[in-house]
């Protein structure tokens, strides 16, 4: 197979052809109307020929990027991913769309790999998703060598880089796609990089060349809440999920093994379903409550942060750390397993001053060298200061990644509850003192004993019951102590010398403070009740009386997809079914216009889904108020029934339809434009005869007659409602 040949051979005809091609398909297979953030440039940068770095917020639309264009393209569009079950999520999804898709791992037999091979070869798969392990075998490179490729897709790309929090080595061998395929455009996405790993995956995937596309990092539907623990994390957790996400499916981040499983149990005897997993357990057991937390509704996953990077489940409502993460962008991919699909979703932590002293202690012990453990310390110091903000948690995130929010989010802690801060600077100078006069030897809790002037045998022992430092402190009680503490070492005033045991160290840059050269504003911290500790229910906005067509929506997918063996966001995600509750189609041209149905989707589901509407429909038509009547014709209006399929299918009169419309249109519900079929210079005939009335003799009979009946009621009585709704 040539693979060498000029990538600029395509012609301007062919590129308009293709570029009509991928609009297709994504209506028809994948169900959307219109591209989102910079899809439609990428998409055609590859079709072109040419490469793409893409980096583009989780749930943004990432994988389109390289699916539309290897359906576009000649050939099979290669996928590089990290793990088994990403591969196994997207190629499952994928087929339920009628794209033919498949993926080679150590999960499949040597008869069901060597199928997929000759699949390939025959030019039957139109995406083919491998391990970089096995992409870089003699054997592999030697299959694409006989076949006809359409592109490269490099996914989690920030995998290549070593300063990166999930370095693998694997990743980096991965230029030789370049060398060996020079004509093949490649494409690398990442959702996670900073400015340094940017550079490093340019550089280390020979994408010097390619064009660099940043959609942003922002996830506006996620709500962030941060607060220190204070002893009662699990407690806080426990109430956090019963009071604001009930039944919902989430994951808990612990830095352990043993906590993770004491959490698991301790969340189980409170009545939730709660599931370990960790590289402790046996792959049987993983690979189980994997598949429960993807097929069921309401698992709670609680993990070390092995958990995730492989799991495409877009109904995941909520992220909890009970531990510090250690670096900001772990924070970032973590919390964004949250609301893929774009709903409502929270990051809610925990955190302490020994999550740090953990953390540090880990990185000393690890086999990097001087330079990484230098750039994971910066990388939690930088984690920890986020935690201590006092002003929008949003911005600051975006702002590490070189994105930029104008004005403070309200969706976040410290927005929705501002935090009042201080001016600490002398108390800060009695810590630092503290620590210095006491020979820079102890950690926190004995310096706060030492500060708050208590007698004890320790403090006796080592004599510092007669430095000047001690009782300089008794303004503040121990639980503040610590969180100036814990705040001084977010600023790096303090180093934690994790080698002894916590020791606190004065930094070169507390000398500037101990001089009174420079003020510290830090966070006070006030005694939680209840209504500061709630985030904001993150549930859906559903009428009481669509709670039923829910729930049936939700009973249906979830007995398709065990019919199927896929988990029930294959068939939709919960944001079509929200969609059907809100639009209610009747029909199947109406059921497609929904986001995320295509044709196959629609084949296969759609005539059963409607059933379902129509059943729920007819049980509510004789119950309802004037309201909830108005309310019915404006949803159906809505769903894409003109005047006489709606009055049809609700056994009503025309005229009582167009009443419920123009109380809609007065109401600024809808326009007037989407009701009546008429011109401008119609409609401003009409408007200008009711105006030119007395305003307490504007009665559609006088309109009617004046223009000698050229227009009926319904139309005039809607043309009405919008002078009404202006003025």
């Amino acid at each position: 197979m040539d693979h060498f040949v000029h990538r600029s051979l395509i012609s301007k005809s062919e590129t308009a052809l293709m570029q009509d091609k991928a609009t297709s398909l994504l209506n028809t297979v994948f169900g959307y109307t219109e591209f989102r953030h910079h899809q439609q440039t990428i998409i055609q940068q590859l079709i072109d020929g040419n490469d793409a770095v893409v980096l583009m917020p989780t749930g943004g639309g990432k994988s389109l990027c390289y699916q539309i264009p290897s359906l576009v393209r000649d050939g099979t569009g290669i996928v590089i991913s990290p793990l088994i079950a990403l591969m196994q999520d997207q190629v499952v999804a994928l087929q339920q769309l009628g794209v033919n898709a498949a993926y080679l791992n150590s999960s499949l037999d040597a008869k069901s790999a060597q199928n997929i091979e000759q699949q390939l070869l025959r030019g039957e798969l139109d995406l083919l998703y491998v391990a970089p392990e096995r992409l870089m075998t003699n054997h592999f490179l030697g299959l694409l060598n006989r076949i006809k490729i359409a592109l490269f897709a490099i996914d989690e790309a920030h995998c290549v880089s070593q300063w990166g929090h999930d370095f693998r080595p694997d990743y980096i061998q991965l230029s030789v796609l370049h060398t060996h395929f020079p004509a093949i455009p490649r494409i690398a996405l990442t959702a996670t990089a900073d400015g340094p790993t940017r550079r490093e995956i340019i550089q280390r995937l020979a994408l010097e060349k390619a064009e660099l596309f940043v959609s942003g990092f922002d996830r506006p539907n996620i709500r962030y809440h941060i607060a220190q623990n204070q002893g009662n994390a699990r407690n806080e957790l426990l109430q956090f999920i019963q009071n604001e996400h009930a039944n919902d499916a989430g994951i808990v981040y612990c830095l352990s093994r043993k906590k993770v499983e004491q959490i698991a149990d301790w969340l189980t005897e409170k009545g939730l379903t709660a599931l370990p997993y960790h590289a402790g357990l046996s792959t049987q057991v993983r690979q189980q409550h994997q598949q429960r937390f993807l097929n069921e509704d309401g698992i709670i996953i609680v993990a070390t942060i092995a958990f995730g990077m492989g799991i495409d489940k877009p109904d995941v409502r909520f992220v909890a750390h009970l531990n510090l993460p250690k670096s900001i962008e772990a924070y970032y991919q973590e919390t964004g397993r949250a609301g893929r699909d774009g709903l409502a979703a929270t990051a809610w932590m925990m955190y302490g001053l020994q999550d740090v002293i953990m953390l540090r202690q880990m990185m000393d012990n690890s086999d990097a060298d001087a330079i990484h453990k230098r750039i994971e310390q910066h990388k939690l110091q930088s984690m920890l200061g986020f935690c201590e903000l006092t002003t929008c948690r949003r911005q600051a995130l975006l702002k590490y990644f070189d994105d930029h929010l104008d004005k403070p989010c309200g969706n976040c802690d410290t927005c929705l509850n501002p935090v009042e801060s201080w001016n600490a600077t002398e108390i800060s100078q009695k810590a630092l003192s503290c620590a210095y006069k006491t020979g820079q030897r102890f950690g926190v809790s004995y310096l706060v004993d030492v500060l708050l002037g208590k007698d004890t045998e320790r403090i006796r022992q080592f004599q510092h019951h007669k430095t000047s430092v001690y009782g300089i402190g008794k303004e503040l009680d121990a639980k503040q102590w610590r969180s100036i503490f814990r705040q001084l070492i977010a600023r790096n005033l303090f180093s934690v010398d994790v080698e002894g045991h916590g020791n606190l160290r004065l930094t070169e840059q507390c000398r500037s403070v101990l001089r009174g050269e420079e003020s510290l504003m830090l966070r006070k911290e006030t005694k939680q009740t209840k209504q500061s500790r709630q985030t904001g229910k993150s549930t859906f906005n559903i009428h009481n009386s669509d709670k039923v067509l829910w729930e049936a929506l939700r009973e249906h997918r979830k007995a398709l997809a065990s019919e199927r063996n896929v988990p029930p966001f294959v068939i939709f995600h919960d944001a079509t079914l929200m969609e059907i509750v809100e639009k209610k189609p009747q029909t199947q041209q109406q059921f497609s216009m929904l986001t995320g149905v295509g044709e196959k989707k629609l084949q296969s589901y759609g005539d059963t889904f409607i059933s379902i509407v129509q059943q729920h429909l007819t049980a509510n038509t004789s119950t309802k108020s004037t309201t909830d009547t108005q309310e019915e014709t404006l949803q159906l209006f809505k769903s894409g029934l003109n005047i006489p399929e709606i009055a049809s299918h609700r056994n009503l009169k025309p005229a009582t339809i167009y009443g419920h419309l123009a109380n809609s249109i007065q109401q600024g519900e809808i326009k007037l434009e989407q009701v009546v079929n008429l011109t401008i210079n119609e409609i401003s005939l009409v408007q200008n005869t009711f105006l030119d009335l007395p305003e307490n003799d504007r009665k559609l009979k006088s309109v009617y007659e004046a223009l000698d009946g050229q227009f009926d009621y319904g139309l005039l009585q809607c043309i009405k409602a919008s002078i009404e709704g202006y003025t």
